[in-house]
């Protein structure tokens, strides 16, 4: 099953948390915290958003920086995605 955005939304999926510091040292899967850097996997067309013309500025394959409580969260086919509209994407990663 494939999840296909409308409007301005988009896609993410989380990078995962880093099991090692970069010392080296393991950590507990309690101390790791997930970093807010998600990969795009699906952007909606655009168009007309509260009277506003919205063009879509994000691509699939592209890493970027979302809010701490940011979007909404979906599970589908055992994967979490998070959906947010592109206004909630504070950077893109290069």
């Amino acid at each position: 099953m494939k999840l296909r955005p409308l409007a301005d939304r988009v896609v993410l999926k989380q990078n995962e948390a880093e099991e090692r510091t970069s010392s080296g040292i393991f950590l507990a899967a309690s101390a790791q915290e997930k970093p807010e850097i998600y990969q795009v996997v699906e952007v909606g067309p655009g168009g007309m958003v509260d009277g506003h013309e919205v063009g879509m500025i994000v691509k699939a394959g592209q890493s970027v920086l979302v809010g701490k409580y940011s979007g909404s969260k979906v599970k589908l086919d055992d994967e979490e995605y998070t959906i947010v509209r592109q206004s909630d994407i504070l950077a893109v990663i290069e």
